[in-house]
């Protein structure tokens, strides 16, 4: 195992309900023993960041990336991400089976705006589904769009919102994980009224994962 961090603390450890997962979404890539897990932070959503968990080869982690051994995976957090997770833990909900990161650090908070700058932060509008769409729409789709993907809503009943993914997120083996780190936390974050994420689309169907076996 690689360290590069001063305190010597790993700087993502999984828990064995999270490696089986990552073992059987690995199984299904071409030359699986070759791939590690690469996690890095993507962004924030508030207090928290947002991450993206893909497979790449484990032998193209540059020279200062923190990379770990834990059983049969090999994980590889990019330098930019490692003072952003150090003692995070990578964990399975058993509820959802989508994965998720402990994660004690807090991203920063955005930097002020001068006075002459300033005013009234912009509001959604409209009832709960078209806020959901302006989310979908003003933060959500262009940030996974850089990964050929799309989120679109589909209803909402009650506290939940029911989305189909498609493009680069159809047939994602984690695309549970791009809903719990990144769609869930903005979606519920600005649109209180929703507490729930569906994904209904029909991954058996996709054609060109999220993630690939070599990131550029």
């Amino acid at each position: 195992m690689t360290e590069n961090n001063p305190d010597g603390v790993p700087v993502v450890s999984v828990t064995d309900a999270a490696l089986a997962k990552v073992l059987e979404l690995r199984n299904d890539e071409t030359d699986a023993e070759s791939l590690g897990l690469w996690i890095e932070v993507g962004g924030t959503s508030g207090s928290a960041y947002t991450y993206d968990m893909y497979f790449q080869a484990t032998n193209e982690a540059a020279p200062h990336d923190w990379t770990g051994v834990q059983g049969e995976v090999t994980i590889v957090v990019p330098t930019a991400s490692v003072p952003k997770l150090v003692g995070s833990v990578l964990d399975l909900d058993p509820r959802t089976g989508g994965m998720s990161i402990r994660n004690p650090n807090l991203a920063p908070a955005p930097p002020q705006a001068s006075p002459a700058m300033t005013g009234p932060p912009p509001d959604l509008s409209g009832d709960v589904a078209q806020r959901v769409i302006q989310v979908l729409d003003q933060q959500i789709n262009p940030s996974i769009a850089a990964h050929g993907g799309r989120a679109d809503l589909v209803a909402v009943e009650d506290d939940t919102a029911y989305l189909r993914l498609s493009g680069g997120c159809a047939g994602c083996g984690m695309a549970a994980v791009t809903l719990s780190q990144g769609i869930t936390v903005a979606i519920t974050d600005s649109v209180p009224e929703i507490v729930k994420i569906v994904d209904v689309t029909d991954h058996a169907a996709g054609t060109n994962p999220f993630y690939e076996p070599a990131k550029k």
